[in-house]
């Protein structure tokens, strides 16, 4: 859980900050989040009510807004909850005449992280299902039938403005600078960004490079990212990774750690080829939208929600032997050999997410989404 505006990163912070230009031009907002010493407590920005509470009893701090306002008969026609089904009966508790969506962007409706009977009550309680793939919402319907009319896919996006094309003339002069600061402006830079974790797959990539190596001397990984968000220390899958890197060769590898949410955009503008690893059964990992934004070829796995807009040879690569770091090796070395067919894949991710994953796109499905919430007859 992490503020909003998105300063400590996210997936959830980035779609909720990319979404509110466009949503508070013909909609009121009140955005709840927890609070950040870098941030006030209350403020409005731009039309935006922004309330943030303490992160301990989250969901009791915000449903004790909730029912301020309610006495003071100001009520909202719906109630957004994030990935929180747990947290949406207090909230309609403390404002029962709203209308509840409830966005899923994990498996939180699986064994373990939800009982039947809880999981029964929100869905009666909640009058839209929204999840980022249709993925998480088969997870969902095959445990709990009952939800089936109340779920709706609505994929994320970018802000088409932030993420530019490594051919625009703009995003060259970045790209250049940023090349030269990690020293690969002469190199194939094959890219990750994404969280230091196993189920990521960074190893797995690592091992693909010894043999990408072998066949592009001039190629090198970069990647991007930290363990966790904000976090810059080193954990011993991190320290692992590093080892691991050491065998390939000086420089063939360089971490960058941390960077912030607001640099993210332009270090996409550093790779040739992008690569997402992931190795669990991914919801749908946002980097593939800004990878296809900054008009990178994309090599991704059949994991969870990942093939849901990659398209095999049409707008990227979908690995499915996705432990298998020769597979890795050999769909990056296709493409370091066939830049025509790499500019393909790289052109037509672009026009893939201009298309239809721009923010304001994003901002139309959830505005029919909220209809529908409002429309819907309380069962």
């Amino acid at each position: 859980m992490n503020p909003i505006p998105n300063i400590r990163g996210g997936a959830i912070q980035v779609l909720i900050d990319g979404v509110i230009p466009h949503l508070c031009k013909n909609h009121d907002l009140t955005i709840y989040s927890v609070n950040d010493p870098e941030l006030p407590d209350r403020e409005v920005v731009n039309g935006v009510e922004f309330i943030r509470v303490p992160r301990e009893n989250y969901a009791f701090n915000v449903g004790k807004e909730l029912s301020i306002k309610n006495a003071n008969k100001e009520y909202y026609d719906v109630i957004h909850v994030f990935n929180r089904p747990r947290h949406l009966l207090i909230y309609k508790a403390a404002m029962p005449e709203s209308r509840f969506v409830v966005s899923l962007h994990n498996e939180m409706f699986k064994e373990g992280k939800i009982s039947n009977e809880m999981g029964n009550l929100v869905i009666k309680a909640v009058d839209k299902i929204m999840t980022i793939s249709e993925y998480i919402g088969e997870t969902i319907i095959s445990r709990f039938p009952s939800a089936k009319r109340k779920v709706k896919a609505v994929y994320s996006g970018i802000d088409l403005n932030r993420y530019k094309p490594v051919w625009d003339k703009e995003a060259q002069s970045v790209r250049t600078k940023l090349r030269q600061k990690y020293g690969v402006d002469d190199k194939k830079v094959i890219l990750f960004v994404g969280r230091l974790s196993s189920v990521k797959g960074p190893d797995i990539l690592i091992k693909a490079m010894q043999q990408v190596i072998k066949k592009h001397n001039d190629s090198v990984l970069v990647i991007v990212g930290s363990k966790w968000f904000s976090d810059q220390r080193i954990d011993d899958f991190g320290l692992s990774l590093r080892q691991l890197a050491e065998s390939l060769g000086k420089d063939k590898v360089i971490f960058t750690g941390f960077v912030p949410p607001s640099e993210i955009p332009s270090q996409y503008l550093i790779g040739d080829i992008f690569v997402h690893s992931s190795q669990w059964q991914e919801p749908l990992a946002r980097v593939h939208y800004e990878a296809m934004g900054t008009g990178l070829p994309i090599i991704t796995t059949n994991r969870g929600g990942n093939a849901e807009i990659i398209k095999h040879l049409q707008n990227g690569i979908v690995i499915e032997d996705y432990t298998n770091p020769e597979a890795f090796a050999d769909a990056i070395s296709f493409l370091l050999s066939n830049e025509q067919e790499a500019e393909t894949l790289a052109k037509a991710g672009r026009t893939f997410v201009e298309t239809n994953f721009g923010f304001e796109h994003v901002t139309k499905r959830l505005e029919n989404l909220y209809v529908a919430a409002m429309k819907k007859n309380k069962s």
